[in-house]
């Protein structure tokens, strides 16, 4: 019996795991440090790889990358945080290393397509999956198809205007979803807001992170419940218009930032109900959290490489 390999490029880690073809629970996990500012991280990669091949016959490798990339191709387009893999062919280059089929997709899009298939969407037919953590990405399905669009770069949940002129976003845009309620945007917010003379227990803290945001949330703090609030509330718009043009059942939460349960929770689930423009949209509409963990980018490939091999 033939088996999958399937890989999770991250900014700090690369993950890579051998699955049965019809099992979710991988043989054999192994990890290496991605250190992506330095050059040789595909040489890395390559020797992860070839650390847990196994004995079995691996009939695809799948992985999924951090950052825009040509599904079709195989064409890494940018990875931010790992600079020798822009503007990279991994698809044709993996594929004369290891001669088995090679399926490559965005990190968020197969973190979609692993929470349909084995997470929190099972059963649904039209979802939307929305990560929030650096930065904010997602994934859409659409009448049990994985969007993708012309060139394999839809779905950029972040990257939509909710605030002409707002905080540039990491794109270099202004007024995006991911630079106002992005991790790094709500550490922005309550820095800005200190600057200006707002009290608050933060103003002690040095290296302020989300994390310190939450937990002064959790006490109580003001400022910290505002920034929350602040970010599900543009969060919460985004939804909306994304009912009105995809008409999901559900809206599935991945990333860092949507564990902090009811302090982004509540003002995104207020937002949505004030912005959606139909209350019809939410009838029988689920909003969640994801189920899969860390492992949603080795998943998502997984189902990916069940996808592809069904259709060849």
């Amino acid at each position: 019996m033939g088996v999958i390999l399937a890989m999770d490029i991250g900014g700090t880690q690369l993950r890579a795991a051998v699955y049965p073809t019809n099992n979710k629970t991988p043989l054999e996990i192994k990890r290496a440090a991605t250190r992506g500012q330095e050059p040789g991280a595909f040489d890395r990669l390559t020797a992860l790889i070839d650390s847990i091949w196994p004995q079995e016959p691996v009939e695809a490798i799948s992985i999924a990358i951090p950052g825009p990339i040509n599904p079709y191709t195989g064409f890494i387009i940018e990875t931010p945080n790992i600079s020798s893999l822009s503007k990279f062919p991994i698809g044709e280059k993996l594929t004369e290393r290891y001669h088995v089929p090679v399926f490559a997709g965005n990190d968020a899009n197969l973190a979609a397509l692993g929470e349909w298939h084995y997470g929190a969407g099972i059963g649904h037919h039209d979802l939307v999956y929305m990560t929030i953590s650096t930065g904010i990405g997602g994934g859409v399905i659409a009448h049990d198809q994985l969007l993708l669009g012309s060139h394999g770069l839809a779905a950029e949940l972040g990257h939509v205007t909710v605030l002409p002129d707002g905080p540039m976003c990491s794109c270099g845009q202004r007024g995006h979803l991911e630079g106002i309620a992005s991790g790094p945007g709500i550490t922005r917010y309550v820095i800005e807001k200190l600057a200006g003379g707002i009290s608050s227990s933060l103003a002690a803290k040095s290296n302020l992170t989300t994390l310190d945001i939450a937990e002064a949330a959790a006490y109580g703090d003001e400022l910290a419940r505002a920034a929350f609030a602040y970010a599900g509330g543009y969060i919460g718009l985004a939804l909306a218009n994304y009912l009105q043009i995809f008409n999901p059942s559900i809206v599935i939460l991945g990333g860092g930032v949507s564990q902090s349960g009811g302090l982004i929770l509540d003002p995104i689930i207020t937002s949505l109900q004030q912005h959606v423009m139909d209350p019809y949209y939410l009838e029988g509409f689920e909003l969640t959290t994801a189920r899969l963990g860390d492992d949603v980018g080795l998943l998502g490939a997984l189902a990916q490489a069940h996808i592809q091999l069904a259709e060849k």
